[in-house]
């Protein structure tokens, strides 16, 4: 039985629960799963497992860790592979996986995670237009300076988990992006780990009216690839 218990939401709208689960699963890091969905923005049942009434939560025994960034790092506490080996490109992953917790604000705003639509946005705000243009040149920093394939070298480490989301965010509306950011975006959408992970989004039978209308209140449906 695995040590680690992971709580999350629904698939097709937490891209916070994404990020610990898709790392944990890429290295194989063995875990129980316990989704618990949302409940039309009313998250008071999350307070039986999670201090902060949030996802993700990890519990590993008795000891419980909420929050994607703290699980990322008390992961790489056991398991070397979560950062890269190399320090100056530890370094960047943890510098570029911060500015991905604390900010973008515009995309996460106006361009909310759904797996199953695919949508064209009503406008680009400045905000969203910031977030994309750091983004594009972040990302090909990373992926520059570190000869690729993932942002921090050749192996799949907490950052690229960090911005998976984003993947998802880019198949959704269709973001204008670079040529290698497009090709990055791609390379994570065909990992086993977000593959299993959009299927178990498009299955599931959950709508959370919230998110509905926050995702309909800024672009045009296109498609529903819910089941």
């Amino acid at each position: 039985m695995p040590a680690y218990t992971l709580y999350i939401a629904n698939k097709n709208y937490s891209s916070w629960s994404l990020r610990p689960w898709l790392l944990m699963t890429e290295l194989g890091i063995a875990f129980s799963e316990r989704l618990i969905p949302f409940e039309d923005n009313n998250h008071a049942n999350f307070k039986a497992f999670a201090p902060n009434a949030k996802v993700p939560c990890l519990h590993d025994g008795d000891t419980v860790v909420w929050d994607s960034l703290a699980i990322m790092e008390y992961l790489a506490e056991s398991h070397s592979a979560v950062w890269p080996e190399a320090a100056k490109a530890r370094a960047w992953a943890r510098s570029a996986s911060a500015e991905m917790h604390a900010g973008f604000s515009g995309l996460r705003n106006h361009c909310s995670m759904n797996c199953g639509l695919r949508l064209r946005l009503h406008g680009t705000p400045d905000s969203l237009a910031g977030d994309l243009q750091r983004l594009d040149e972040l990302w090909n920093d990373g992926l520059s300076r570190f000869g690729g394939p993932f942002l921090a070298g050749p192996a799949f480490t907490a950052v690229d988990a960090f911005y998976a989301p984003v993947a998802f965010r880019i198949q959704t509306y269709d973001l204008p992006l670079s040529g290698a950011s497009r090709a990055y975006a791609h390379r994570l959408l065909a990992l086993d780990g977000m593959q299993a992970w959009y299927d178990a989004a498009l299955a599931e039978p959950w709508r959370e009216a919230g998110h509905e209308r926050e995702i309909l209140a800024q672009a045009e449906l296109l498609h529903d690839f819910r089941r």
